[in-house]
């Protein structure tokens, strides 16, 4: 038996808040959602009860351990990967730039890396710097500006002798376009060419499945599902231990906490593993796998349920522009719109005003934004999460027509 949407909503105290007597609707959850009482119960159990650091041979410390250890296993059972895969770090971009700075050491000057127009900095960034570094090649592969999805065909052909990485998002943070990701890393593979997923917006809405996708590389963030501000680093174990990266000569040097640089953040940890939890017990049906993927599939079909809601309620406000694909395409319950004459930061503002918060700009997407012709001013996001209720979409909706 599923949890309903108001056995979800009873869970998290951030949706007690009034603003201007109001009750507050969070519409942010792209850039992160709320979190749980389950989630900071547990933070909050491990500080005070089991504060320490780790590998010491007293009760605390071999209680981290454990946490630890537990939360790697809960990590790698949503991922459908094993425990010593799965790294932690402050957030997907640090874990990004410091992978990269592994995987350069093993190229030459004149080989390339593939990255999309489509994605977020956080998978460009990175790999824009260590191409400048080393004189690497970088290959941009454009997305249709008509309906938001990238040009799958023109990555794969694009795949070359000189290609040593492929780095592609699962699900667009701005448009909420997904990606078939699994035709880009089985390209990649078949050309011995490394892959990286960014699945920091598809991990809400699309359970992660590393073998069936076939990815050396995933990275996600907690904080996008109800968890922590923290950020997870999936990789192949053979990949990890011959990766030559860079880490203090005292640290441990098997995966994957050679991937973890200093203290990490144990309470983020332990708050990971209660994240998933939470979502494994909106449906359960089994073991945590079998449960997470029961959870996905009736959340999926909530959120896009809203979101049908939410594309014909605007769709039907004069002014109003929608961009990427339609309820019937591939998409997350995430719409990115603008609305004619009034600033997308007004936007934001006016809705504030009625607690109906949604968040507004390029969201780190600046090359969707520049071909959109946006400008500064970007887009209006906002996001279905657990928490959206039908009533709330009906208030973004209100709120949007009251602008004219």
């Amino acid at each position: 038996m599923s949890q309903s949407v108001g056995e979800i909503r009873g869970q998290f105290r951030a949706l007690d808040r009034h603003h201007r007597g109001l009750p507050v609707a969070y519409f942010d959850g792209p850039g992160g959602t709320q979190v749980p009482e389950p989630v900071v119960d547990a933070m909050a159990d491990y500080l005070r009860h089991h504060n320490a650091n780790t590998h010491w041979n007293y009760p605390t410390s071999r209680e981290t351990d454990r946490l630890i250890a537990e939360s790697r296993q809960a990590v790698a059972d949503f991922l459908n990967a094993r425990p010593e895969e799965v790294a932690f770090g402050l957030n997907m971009t640090t874990l990004t730039f410091h992978l990269a700075r592994g995987l350069v050491r093993g190229w030459k000057a004149g080989d390339e890396i593939i990255v999309t127009e489509l994605d977020h900095q956080g998978n460009v960034g990175p790999w824009e710097a260590i191409a400048r570094d080393a004189g690497l090649g970088l290959v941009r592969i454009p997305f249709r500006v008509e309906d938001g999805s990238l040009d799958l065909d023109r990555l794969v052909q694009s795949i070359g002798p000189k290609t040593r990485l492929v780095a592609v998002g699962w699900a667009s943070n701005a448009l909420g376009t997904i990606t078939d990701v699994r035709v880009a890393c089985q390209a990649a593979q078949a050309r011995g060419v490394v892959s990286f997923v960014d699945a920091v917006h598809s991990a809400p809405h699309l359970l992660p499945d590393v073998v069936a996708i076939g990815c050396d590389y995933l990275g996600c963030s907690p904080y996008k599902f109800y968890g922590p501000h923290m950020g997870v680093l999936y990789g192949r174990h053979t990949l990890i231990e011959a990766l030559d990266i860079p880490k203090l000569v005292p640290a441990p040097n098997a995966s994957p906490e050679r991937l973890e640089t200093g203290t990490q953040n144990h309470e983020g940890i332990v708050g990971t593993r209660a994240a998933i939890d939470f979502l494994a017990a909106v449906s359960p049906a089994g073991d945590r796998r079998a449960s997470l993927a029961a959870a996905y599939q009736v959340l999926h079909q909530r959120g896009m349920a809203l979101f049908r809601r939410l594309w014909d309620g605007l769709g039907a406000v004069r002014g109003v522009r929608r961009f990427g694909p339609g309820p019937d395409g591939s998409r997350t319950p995430t719409l990115g719109f603008v609305v004619d004459g009034v600033r997308s930061s007004e936007v934001a503002r006016r809705l504030a005003d009625e607690a109906v918060f949604v968040s507004h700009g390029d969201f780190y997407a600046t090359t969707v934004v520049e071909r959109l012709g946006l400008g500064e001013e970007g887009l209006v996001r906002a996001g279905s999460a657990c928490y959206t209720t039908e009533e709330e979409i009906d208030r973004l909706v209100a709120g949007v027509e009251r602008l004219g």
